[in-house]
């Protein structure tokens, strides 16, 4: 089994551990064969033999045994725990590390829902695997057959007997064993779809009331939930199917004692005490074949969810590091795109780009939505990579250059705002945790942020809701913004960073980043043409082309997109302060 070739490589590191605590388990069960011995021992001894000053001997050494069973149960059953514990923090935290580095590919085409789901219920069934399942299945083994060793000393035919009946059960488990497991897989594939759903409910619920679409969402959760509930009662039909069969067959072995059993007394081929030690082991019997299909429906549940952890940790990240990088710690922030086009799966969305950038410069890119301004800077950021061409940093391919220090050297204010659930401070220094407040309070005076964040009732130490929940768009934007700033990056990407805020704010914004421009490689996207005008270079796309390039005199004079826009958003009475 592919799961438990993989567990191991976790356990190997506490197999002294697991060792004495299996040598733990051997001990316990061989203890539990005393008290049943000793039981018919009374009788045929003691009762029937007369032997009555071996009685408190006897009553003594049982209540030894107990005691010492349980404290060796206790023990190991702790041992194993922390180990499992141990294990799961190992491979969730090494699950987390691998999240981090995977690529925008991977998040694109995989659900959150599959991944809460791998990071919590699979790892959960992980853990229980090794807390409980391993050590159950050992014991449940040798109590079966320290049980069948200790009825063949007593006597082997009436052992045999008892024993005619466990390959029926044994079958009938293993049947068990490959019908249910199809059943877990699709249970823990329904859980996930159950667990997406919830999760963009939540991080929607503001569009769900806008729209009052509340009882949709209720009808598409009743739907999910359904097939959840639908393939777990498929899963309980195979269960109901087969375990009558099997407590049919261990409750056989109870009625065969008895039969069987007491003839042999009448017939004096077995003694009393042998059939009541006989009978107290029957539970040695009895239980091990009862909780085979248990362990077995936990053991299915292992492998559908360890083989979905691995599934998540053997996918590899498409954007990587080659194998010689250059690791340049500063980055002049010269940018070309050399017949670069860049397709979302066989939908091409930049065409041929060709685009020469100088360190310094401020390049504004404008055009229609769906047109790839945004794709365009992901390019940069090389959160993916062109289908063909090339793009150059500093004259460096960008497939050569360092990863984390192409990125260190880049900062971008993205359009779609994520402010984590801490204090403005926090967010705002996130790129350089230990910023200096001098600094934090600076960049957020260049980004207009700073006068209603002192207005707030904590200032910088307040608390920012989950994903900004609380703070208007123009107020995450310009702390967004700010985060952008404090990184004084070589390259600044701003992706509509002023959509929402106001005219006149955003002309005082403008006027205080003039200065912080200065000596950085600047893009800018934008729809607002009052946002892009004094860009050294404009960009128009159209379609993933560049349809028009020049500054902003050059393009009102083309008379195209641009100034169209120009015309739309400024009025007629502005084109001639425009030329």
């Amino acid at each position: 089994m592919k799961a438990i070739k993989w567990i191991y490589q976790y356990i190997k590191e506490y197999k002294l551990k697991m060792f004495l605590g299996l040598f733990a388990v051997v001990i316990c069960s061989a203890l539990n064969m005393i008290n049943p011995y000793m039981s018919g021992f009374i009788v045929d001894k003691i009762i029937n033999g007369g032997q009555k000053n071996l009685l408190l001997p006897v009553l003594l050494l049982m209540i030894f045994t107990t005691i010492i069973k349980t404290v060796i149960r206790y023990f190991y059953q702790l041992n194993f725990e922390k180990i499992s514990q141990a294990v799961i923090f190992n491979i969730r935290d090494k699950m987390y590390s691998y999240l981090q580095n995977q690529d925008f590919y991977f998040f694109d085409s995989t659900r959150t829902g599959d991944i809460m789901t791998r990071m919590t219920a699979d790892i959960d069934a992980v853990r229980h695997f090794i807390a409980w399942v391993i050590y159950n299945i050992f014991d449940n083994v040798l109590i079966f057959l320290f049980a069948i060793i200790t009825m063949f000393t007593i006597n082997v035919k009436f052992t045999f007997i008892m024993l005619s009946i466990t390959p029926f059960t044994a079958f009938f488990a293993y049947k068990l064993s490959k019908t249910v497991k199809g059943s877990f897989a699709a249970i823990r594939h329904q859980f996930s779809k159950l667990n997406t759903v919830v999760e963009e409910n939540i991080s929607g619920n503001r569009v769900v009331k806008a729209f009052t679409q509340e009882d949709y969402e209720i009808k598409k959760f009743s739907k999910v939930n359904s097939g959840y509930k639908e393939k777990n009662l498929q899963a309980s039909k195979i269960w109901e199917k087969y375990l009558p069969i099997l407590d049919s067959l261990a409750s056989i072995l109870v009625l065969v004692l008895i039969l069987i059993g007491g003839i042999m007394v009448i017939n004096k081929n077995l003694t009393l005490g042998e059939l009541i030690t006989f009978n107290s082991l029957i539970w040695a019997i009895n239980n091990p074949l009862r909780m085979a299909g248990w362990l077995i429906n936990d053991v299915q549940r292992f492998a559908a969810s360890g083989e979905k952890i691995m599934e998540f940790m053997i996918e590899k990240p498409r954007i990587k590091n080659a194998l010689k990088t250059t690791k340049k710690d500063k980055i002049e922030g010269y940018v070309e795109f050399r017949d670069v086009t860049f397709s979302y799966g066989d939908e091409p969305v930049l065409k041929n780009i060709n685009l020469k950038v100088n360190p310094g410069e401020k390049v504004a890119i404008i055009g229609p939505t769906g047109s790839g301004k945004s794709s365009l800077i992901s390019l940069i950021c090389r959160f993916y990579d062109c289908t063909s061409g090339e793009i150059f940093i500093d004259g460096i391919n960008i497939k050569d250059l360092d990863i984390v220090k192409l990125r260190q050297n880049i900062s971008i204010a993205m359009q779609d705002i994520f402010l984590f659930s801490d204090t403005i401070e926090g967010n705002i220094s996130y790129a350089v945790p230990d910023a200096p407040i001098s600094d934090i309070t600076w960049v957020s005076k260049i980004a207009g942020a700073h006068n209603f964040i002192e207005n707030m009732p904590e200032g910088y130490e307040t608390i920012v809701g989950e994903r900004g929940v609380g703070l208007s768009g123009g107020q995450k934007q310009r702390i967004a913004l700010a985060r952008a700033l404090i990184k004084n990056p070589s390259i600044l990407i701003l992706d509509d960073t002023t959509s929402s805020v106001d005219v006149e704010t955003e002309h005082e914004i403008q006027n205080t980043l003039n200065s912080y421009f200065k000596n950085k490689t600047t893009f800018i996207i934008a729809h607002r043409i009052s946002s892009v005008k004094d860009a050294d270079k404009i960009l128009v796309l159209k379609d993933g082309e560049i349809v028009e390039e020049g500054n902003h005199k050059e393009l009102i004079n083309k008379k195209g997109y641009y100034y169209k826009t120009f015309i739309n958003q400024l009025g007629d009475f502005n084109r001639e302060e425009a030329v």
